[in-house]
């Protein structure tokens, strides 16, 4: 069960991040990254960021680039929450792909249903 603090340091995560990883994407053209969900450890510690990538071919390929950049982007994370936070938490990127999953779901009902007409 997740604490109401532990909501609320993931909500500023999650808006923060959002923010810096779009002023990262603008210079490239036609790539949207949103931050989906963040996860925080109990002791504030550790930061999940579950990352939507659009368009999904390059997803892999985006991903490992920002986790090569993860320190970069915990620095700048932290000079935007340095009044709310003592310490800002360590990073970890995962790729969030229930978009593809609702995708290939509803795929998968067009051509079933398509089968029974």
């Amino acid at each position: 069960m997740e604490s109401t603090r532990q909501a609320k340091i993931s909500r500023l995560i999650q808006k923060e991040l959002s923010e810096i990883l779009r002023l990262q994407t603008a210079k490239t053209n036609g790539i949207l990254v949103s931050v989906s969900a963040v996860r925080i450890s109990p002791d504030l510690s550790i930061a999940k960021a579950y990352l939507s990538i659009f368009p999904s071919g390059k997803s892999q390929e985006i991903l490992e680039n920002i986790k090569r950049n993860a320190k970069t982007i915990r620095y700048e994370l932290a000079q935007r929450v340095r009044f709310q936070l003592r310490k800002t938490p360590e990073l970890s990127f995962y790729l969030d792909d229930s978009l593809d999953y609702i995708e290939n779901i509803d795929n998968l009902l067009k051509s079933d249903a398509g089968a029974d007409a």
